[in-house]
């Protein structure tokens, strides 16, 4: 059996907002199959697709633990990509997992917020509402919990975030490394163009929705990104479209990721 990846605790991943992760439509693509491939134990999480920070802490945790029973570890090394990083700092502190977490990598999370997003919630508070009731609806029709899409969007804005990194320490215990990912221009992915071009104006460099200076925590490791111009969206970095890019291999920047844990003894 190949142990590139064979980390000495299991690997757990952690999807970002506006998706839920499930067995038939995974948000990590071929991802987990090239950790297992290489001898890594992965599980995924399950919290909700818009749940706020307060409720997906909770579901979060419980899929941790499950992931730690199912295991027989002691402790647990996690994978966050956007907003997910978010919830697993929170994670970290909850009394339930102290001392069971042994390192957190987070990608294209905006750990310092959006200033793009501050705009959006400028307007009435009561058009974001009616707008809110909406997509909750929406997910929970495919199984989100507590949708919460009003107050769970605000947890972008970059005052919340502030608050946020001062009331939320890193563990000196754990081991906290990012990464950011970066389009190089509207033409990298389709789907973003709209949203790189608006965040670009206000931001500067980003994947298509988070500004590569906010994904920076703990070990910064830099920015992702291709050798030709095409760049890495925020779809691209979790293999959403299951497909390779010219100049980067997904799977290979992953199972180096787990290689570079192993190598710490984690």
């Amino acid at each position: 059996m190949r142990s590139r990846c064979a980390t000495q605790y299991p690997i757990v991943l952690i999807h970002g907002s506006g998706y839920r992760d499930n067995n038939k439509i995974g948000y990590w693509g071929r991802i987990p199959a090239a950790l297992r491939e290489e001898g890594a134990q992965v599980y995924c999480s399950r919290q909700d697709a818009w749940g706020a920070l307060e409720t997906n802490v909770e579901l979060l945790k419980d899929n941790i633990l499950h992931a730690l029973s199912d295991a027989g570890a002691d402790k647990v090394n996690l994978i966050a990509h956007s907003r997910g990083g978010i919830e697993a700092r929170q994670v970290i502190h909850h009394p339930m997992l102290t001392g069971k977490i042994a390192s957190l990598t987070t990608i294209s999370t905006p750990h310092h917020g959006s200033r793009t997003m501050d705009a959006l919630t400028k307007p009435p508070q009561w058009m974001h509402k009616f707008l809110s009731l909406f997509v909750n609806g929406w997910f929970r029709l495919w199984g989100d919990k507590h949708p919460d899409f009003f107050h769970s969007s605000r947890q972008f804005t970059s005052a919340w975030c502030e608050e946020f990194n001062r009331t939320c320490p890193n563990d000196p215990n754990v081991y906290y490394q990012s990464y950011a990912s970066s389009m190089s221009c509207c033409r990298s992915d389709w789907m973003m163009a709209f949203s790189y071009f608006v965040i670009r104006r206000v931001e500067g460099e980003n994947d298509g929705l988070v500004a590569a200076d906010s994904a920076a925590w703990g070990e910064f490791q830099g920015v992702v990104s291709t050798q030709v111009r095409r760049g890495v969206s925020h779809a691209d970095i979790v293999d959403m479209r299951r497909r390779d890019l010219p100049g980067l291999d997904i799977r290979q920047f992953y199972q180096t990721i787990a290689e570079g844990l192993k190598q710490k003894g984690l």
